[in-house]
Parts: structure tokens; C-alpha cells; sequence
């Protein structure tokens, strides 16, 4: 297959200057990370191109007013295009949170999730057990559809190939999406099964990018993006028009500015070294600061400390006292004798983040006896915390 390196991507009146997105991770894909991200890729690249996806935000909780969601939906002022993913279970909210969005102009793009595994979502019948249901699935993206009409906010859809080796569902929800106006696709090329498990499953994406020819709207690729080369590898081997990075970007928010290199023919930049990596991780904490307030910031750090580190022969005292910061100042002194250090780490392009094992995905009583019921599940609305 020819080689889709083309640095752009359109998304419906969208014209972006990367095929690359940052996937909404939950408590992760926040203000400070994705400005970090921005600024990383400016500086190292001279350029912020793609797209910087929020955390998943619940539609309910949105149209509702919750008080942490509406924290969650806060952007930059640097931040261009402004892009927010919704999860949704029901038509109703899926209008109402869609046309709240648009009209008090919350964001640029919207796209929502099918493709959440989490068992405590499934089993309620959320997230990847919704496109099973065709006719519920198709009505909730009209909904979306409908309530952007007008207002030039493209309406995208994320969904993994299905629910298990049983189940696929990616065909058909690719082009149910197409049918009812969304302006783009993306495929986590594994079931929800797998989870974050084993290898993702391309050749998925590439019967998907086959499907959906002719339909007039891109096809994303997300699942096993490492290394810049693996999103080269990606758009060569499957032809999807882009790529969603997800959990190779914990602890590397300088992934952006190589994939983008990659793809642009550029010089991709070196790996930073640790004293580097140290100023990235206090910039991170300052922007954490700003958003959170520094005691929240400090906790919150704990855990992207642990992916900074990674591959570092920094050992583990330094890790047990990142671990208890409480203070930016606390945090400077403990970096401070590492900001010279000119040491690499040995598995930069390793696997990041949850992986498990497969597992039995966990459904409503009788959930796959009629792929056409079009009954909004009950209970299925999460917390304002999805990912």
C-alpha cells in the first residue's frame, strides 16, 4: 500500500497541519498536559499542528452543570482547535450536551466514545458495548449530528473493532457513522476484550480504511504508537488517513513533535536526556499548579512521574521522594541535582501504560440477543471521569 504521509488532515471544516491526535486518556489529556504538549512540539519543531484531545467528558453530567466536569472542559487560550470528546449513552443528552457545546462555545470539535472497556461501563451497557446496538448507536451520532448542524463543529466517533473475537462491530460502525453525518472515524484496533492487551490488531484498520472508501470522511488509526516510526508504519501499512496516540505519549509529551517530524520528512528530534526530561517534569507541575492549585498539582504529578522516569538508571530513593513531593519547591530541590545529567534512557519506545490481559467483557443480562433495539440502557451514565 502507497505510503499516506501527507501532513494534513481534514476533519469536516477542520484543517489541520498534522495527521496527529492525542487520544482523551482519563486524568491525563488535561489543560496542563495538552499545553504541554503544544509547547514541547513549538519548540522543538517551530510548530503546534494536530489536535489535542480533552478528557472524556459524561453528557449528562455536562448538560447538567457538574461542577468537575465543567472544570474539565477548561482550554487554553492557546489551545486551537479546542477539541472535546463526549461519552454518551443516550440520544437526549447526546443533543442536549452537543448544542450546549455549540452554543456557548465550548468547543471547535466534538467527537464521542464507543470504545471504553471498562467493565464497570459495559456491564451497564456503555462505552464498546454500545455499537452492538446499531439503531441505538445510529441515533445517538444523528443526535450529535443534528445538534452541530449549522455551526461548522464536526461530530467524530471513536470505537474498537467489537466486543470480542465474536462481535466485531467496526465495520458496521464506521459506516453507520458515515450514514448520519459524522466527519471522521477512529479505530482502537483491538476488541474490548483485549483491553489494552497484546498486539493491536492494524490489518483491522486497514479492512476498515477498505470499508470505508467512497464514504467521503477519514479513517484514524489508534493502538501501538511507541515511536514516531510506529505512526509512520501505521499510516504506510493501513492507509488510514491519521493516527491517534494514546498511551505512548505517558511520560513523553515530546512524542508529538517527532511523529509530526516523522511524517513532515523532517529531522526527528533526539531523545531528551534526563536533565531535560527534569525541566519537562517541572513545567508539567507548574501547569498543574495553575489549573489545580499546588497541592492537588503535587499529587497529581505522582503518577506521570513514574512514566518520566521510566528507562532511567536514576534509582529507586529518587522515585520514593518524587513520590512524596507536596511543593514545587520541594519538587525543584529534589530535580535540581539531576539538571546536567546527560543520560538517555535505555527502552524510550517500550509499551506505556494499563495493559492486562484478555478477559470476558462484561454485558447487561441479554445485551447481544437484538442488535436492533434501540432502548437507551439504564444506569449506563458514568461519573465526569471517563477515559
Amino acid at each position: 500500500m502507497a505510503c499516506v504521509n501527507q501532513p494534513r488532515l481534514r476533519i469536516g471544516n477542520m484543517d489541520l497541519s498534522s495527521p496527529v491526535i492525542l487520544a482523551p486518556m482519563a486524568g491525563v489529556t488535561n489543560m496542563p498536559f495538552r499545553v504541554l504538549c503544544r509547547e514541547i512540539e513549538q519548540e522543538l519543531t517551530g510548530t503546534t499542528s494536530g489536535l489535542y484531545v480533552c478528557e472524556m467528558i459524561t453528557a449528562r453530567a455536562l448538560v447538567e452543570g457538574n461542577e468537575k466536569t465543567l472544570h474539565m472542559t477548561t482550554f487554553a487560550e492557546s489551545e486551537n482547535p479546542r477539541s472535546m470528546q463526549l461519552y454518551t449513552v443516550d440520544p437526549e443528552y447526546t443533543y442536549k450536551a452537543v448544542k450546549m457545546i455549540v452554543d456557548e462555545n465550548k468547543a471547535d470539535h466534538v467527537d464521542m466514545n464507543f470504545g471504553c472497556p471498562v467493565p464497570k461501563v459495559t456491564r451497564r451497557g456503555g462505552g464498546s458495548a454500545i455499537p452492538y446496538k446499531r439503531r441505538l448507536y445510529a441515533n445517538i451520532v444523528a443526535a450529535a449530528v443534528r445538534a452541530a448542524e449549522g455551526s461548522g463543529i464536526p461530530i467524530t466517533v471513536k470505537f474498537r473493532i467489537g466486543i470480542d473475537d465474536d462481535n466485531h462491530t467496526h465495520l458496521d460502525a464506521g459506516r453507520i457513522a458515515a450514514e448520519e453525518g459524522a466527519s471522521a472515524v477512529t479505530l482502537h484496533a483491538r476488541t474490548a476484550a483485549e483491553r489494552y492487551s497484546g498486539e493491536a490488531h492494524w490489518d483491522e484498520i486497514t479492512r476498515l480504511v477498505e470499508h470505508m472508501d467512497g464514504s467521503g470522511i477519514p479513517v484514524l488509526g489508534n493502538g501501538d504508537i511507541f515511536a514516531a516510526s510506529d505512526a509512520q508504519a501505521m499510516m504506510e501499512q493501513t492507509g488510514c488517513a491519521g493516527v491517534q496516540v494514546g498511551r505512548g505519549c505517558l511520560g513523553r509529551p515530546w512524542l508529538f513533535a517527532e511523529i509530526g517530524a516523522q511524517l513532515r520528512g523532517e529531522a526527528v528530534p533526539p531523545e531528551p536526556t534526563f536533565g531535560q526530561v527534569t525541566r519537562i517534569i517541572y513545567r508539567h507541575a507548574e501547569l498543574l499548579a495553575e489549573h489545580d492549585g499546588e497541592d492537588r498539582a503535587c499529587r497529581e504529578l505522582r503518577k506521570h512521574t513514574g512514566w518520566y522516569l521510566r528507562g532511567f538508571p536514576v534509582g529507586g530513593e529518587l522515585r520514593a521522594r518524587l513520590a512524596k513531593v507536596s511543593t514545587l519547591k520541594q519538587l525543584a530541590d529534589e530535580l535540581a541535582p539531576w539538571e546536567d545529567s546527560e543520560v538517555l534512557a535505555d527502552d524510550s519506545d517500550g509499551a506505556r501504560g494499563r495493559q492486562g490481559s484478555s478477559s470476558k467483557v462484561a454485558l447487561p443480562d441479554g445485551w447481544l440477543d437484538d442488535p436492533e433495539d434501540e432502548t437507551v440502557p439504564v444506569g449506563a451514565e458514568i461519573e465526569n471521569n471517563g477515559g
